[in-house]
């Protein structure tokens, strides 16, 4: 008995031993916080596999996933008020290029074709841009919305003052008709990943045109990941350290496209429909890294192309170089 009872001191002490051990390496996390740039979605997938699966943890971070609310991600990034960032190729440009340049580069980019594109009802029978005369468009108000509709209108022959550009409601997709006139919105601007999806799963049938068939210019960087210069001055190894885990996050979801989707359900999409999000993230997982050497990386190219697009479009009043836009260092 005694010596049973000196075997679960011993085993107690060894338990409580382990319990300080994994106490302590918590508290050696470096903490980290990403602001995404919207609410939680297949686009994030690879943020919350990398969480999820261990990856960050192993790296030494302890990262906190946020919502941006009301903010604006790049400008939480650039002011330190978030470590990394979910944003937008043409908003990192906007930024770079404005009287007040943000201190901001680019890291990654989490898909590599622009995934979006013009909607409507099939009924609609808006076949191509030129079909866009005499309809209704609903949108965020963006200039950069209104740049793109109007050059792949001049680009098609087609008569950009003919279309009514009006706010979005917020209805999406369900807000469309195939009817012309007063208070009836025929087209919109959507992300196939998501919008589009949910949209077919729900029974409509819709026509759909990527921006990337319309102008090569358009198929640019949406999303992508961004963090502060001081970030990478200063802690470049932190840098270094979340982009491995993510990548290896994002990596796992090409790889595990249903078991990804388990997981962004698990933590962060509870209410959001498995099998919307299983075909939603079979989609996604397929474009992740399609036609590139690995996850993440990004070409000149691209850049250069849509800045060139921003700047003849009168978005951006100077240009500047795809290199002081993005680094591929920290993927590579």
């Amino acid at each position: 008995m005694k010596i049973l009872k000196v075997m679960c001191a011993a085993a107690v002490a060894l338990s409580l031993v382990g319990c300080a051990q994994t106490s302590s390496s918590d508290e050696d996390l470096t903490k980290v916080t990403l602001m995404l740039d919207y609410t939680p979605n297949t686009n994030h997938t690879g943020f919350y596999v990398a969480k999820n699966k261990g990856y960050y943890k192993e790296a030494g971070l302890d990262v906190d996933i946020i919502e941006p609310g009301d903010n604006a991600t790049t400008s939480m990034v650039a002011a330190g008020k978030a470590d990394f960032g979910v944003s937008y190729q043409e908003d990192v440009t906007y930024a770079l290029t404005s009287e007040d340049p943000l201190p901001i580069k680019t890291i990654a980019t989490i898909i590599q074709h622009n995934t979006s594109g013009f909607v409507s009802l099939k009924s609609a029978n808006i076949n191509s841009v030129k079909d866009f005369e005499g309809k209704t468009y609903a949108g965020w108000g963006a200039p950069s919305e209104e740049a793109v509709i109007k050059a792949v209108m001049n680009e098609a022959g087609a008569d950009f003052n003919k279309l009514t550009i009006v706010g979005s409601d917020g209805s999406g997709i369900a807000g469309l008709s195939d009817e012309v006139g007063k208070n009836k919105v025929n087209l919109g601007w959507e992300f196939y990943g998501w919008a589009i999806i949910k949209a077919m799963q729900d029974g409509y049938d819709v026509n759909y045109m990527p921006l990337a068939d319309l102008d090569s210019r358009l198929d640019y960087y949406t999303p992508v990941i961004i963090t502060n210069n001081k970030m990478i001055k200063k802690n470049s190894d932190t840098v270094k350290k979340f982009m491995e885990a993510t990548k290896k996050g994002y990596e796992y979801a090409v790889d595990h496209p249903n078991k990804a989707a388990e997981i962004l359900h698990e933590d962060a999409l509870k209410d959001t429909d498995m099998k919307f999000l299983k075909e939603s993230q079979k989609y996604l997982s397929s474009q992740y890294a399609k036609d590139a050497d690995s996850w993440g990386v990004m070409k000149d190219s691209v850049w250069n192309n849509y800045t060139d697009f921003m700047y003849e479009t009168g978005l951006i009043n100077k240009k500047i170089d795809a290199k002081d836009q993005y680094t591929n260092e920290f993927v590579k």
